[in-house]
């Protein structure tokens, strides 16, 4: 008999387990992304370097928003991420990311600085790239 402080007798104890362990692939691939974007930022320039880098900012925030929803759906994740890269992006219209981002690095890593219409599509792709490896694990677990 199972005594009532094992998780399988613990109501929820299984879904807990699969949000922690979904939380922690999410953190680990925010933190291969960003590796990934410093690899490609040391070793590559021109019109490469900056596309992967908005693909993978667009990646890196799919794994953030995965981190805090771990539940959401593949597809809700990396429409997510894509809004808040578009938002981003437009934002830079305005002037106000650009003004933030005279002030500090981190700002200027985040919010950019000028507007870049290419971008807009360098999202989308990493942003599919994102929806279908989550997808893929999704399936497989």
């Amino acid at each position: 008999m199972e005594k009532p402080t094992e998780p399988a007798s613990i109501p929820g104890a299984d879904s807990d387990t699969r949000g922690f362990k979904a939380r922690a692939v999410a953190a680990v691939a925010a933190v291969a992304t960003a590796a990934a974007g410093l690899v490609v930022r040391a070793g590559a320039d021109g019109a490469f370097a900056k596309y992967a880098g908005s693909a993978l900012y667009t990646v890196l925030l799919c794994a953030l928003v995965a981190l805090c929803a771990p539940r959401a759906r593949p597809l809700v994740v990396a429409a997510t991420a894509l809004g808040l890269s578009w938002a981003v992006e437009f934002a830079q219209l305005t002037g106000v990311p650009a003004e933030l981002s005279a002030h500090g690095t981190a700002a200027r890593l985040v919010l950019g600085s000028t507007f870049n219409a290419p971008d807009l599509f360098w999202y989308a792709v990493g942003a599919a790239a994102a929806w279908t490896v989550h997808a893929g694990a999704r399936r497989r677990a």
